[in-house]
């Protein structure tokens, strides 16, 4: 019993070292199925602000994305990139989380950094399925996920307290991208990239990326917080309800161009990440 307990702890410890040692590879698949999807994204967003080729912001959504792609001269072998990477992207995240590869430790600072990647491998894990399945049927899923999940929490105990909690915490997640662009903490993570104009420039985008991104966060939490207050699942959404609401301001049409090019920077920024970040 020893002896198959031994081998049993023996194989595990192989199988993370394995695992661990193709980190670098998972990471920079990874990376470039998100800066894609992203870029993607941001385009559409652009494309939408001013009814380039009958482009409306309620198809801006990674269905909207997957869609596109589909549509695409070779649509359905850069899907299966996508969705290839996008599981990567999900492993490395996994690998950072629970084989702890950044070495951030099990104390309370480095269980909420450690969680924050395992919940980020869960998020793209999701869009890497979403992308197999519109792979497969050859068409996106219309359906709002969001929406749905809205709905369901408002049918239990307390749902609208429910669903103001995940108002609360879509907008600490806001804050915090906003945060983290303006603080410029991103640079940490591609500390290799030298002091030339074209990688300032590019770290630039970066800024422009997180903060584009945060925003889009801050709408989803507005539009979460709208159902609880209403108790009505149709006030929330996914991205391209939260791009339909930035049109509909004042100057919306220059608002949701200014974050559609936020996001093609922070996809632009994922590609600089892929080149020079410290992986291992």
């Amino acid at each position: 019993m020893l002896v198959l307990e031994d081998l049993h702890k023996k194989y595990n410890m192989l199988s993370a070292r394995i695992i661990t040692s193709y980190e670098k590879q998972f990471a920079q698949a990874g990376l470039i199925a998100k800066g894609t999807v992203y870029c993607l994204m941001g385009l559409l967003a652009l494309m939408a602000a001013f009814n380039i080729v009958g482009r409306y912001a309620s198809n801006t959504d990674k269905d909207g994305v997957f869609e596109f792609v589909l549509k695409q001269t070779g649509g359905q072998i850069i899907m299966g990139l996508i969705a290839f990477g996008l599981i990567c992207y999900s492993i490395w995240r996994g690998i950072q989380s629970v084989g702890d590869s950044k070495n951030k430790g099990n104390d309370a600072k480095g269980i909420f950094l450690r969680a924050r990647y395992l919940f980020s491998g869960l998020v793209y894990g999701s869009l890497a399925l979403g992308a197999i399945e519109a792979l497969v049927s050859n068409r996106s899923d219309s359906d709002d996920k969001k929406q749905e999940m809205v709905s369901e929490l408002l049918t239990k105990p307390f749902g609208e307290w429910l669903v103001g909690i995940a108002a609360a915490i879509l907008l600490g997640v806001g804050i915090f991208q906003i945060w983290y662009g303006f603080s410029e903490q991103y640079k940490k993570l591609v500390e290799r990239v030298g002091q030339s104009d074209n990688t300032k420039l590019l770290m630039t985008a970066g800024k422009l990326g997180y903060v584009a991104r945060g925003i889009v966060w801050l709408l989803l939490a507005w539009l979460f917080l709208k159902a609880a207050l209403h108790a009505n699942s149709s006030k929330a959404g996914d991205t391209s309800k939260a791009f339909d609401f930035l049109q509909e301001a004042a100057y919306g049409s220059y608002l949701l161009g200014s974050v559609g090019f936020g996001l093609i920077c922070y996809g632009v920024f994922n590609f600089v990440r892929m080149r020079y970040e410290k992986f291992n």
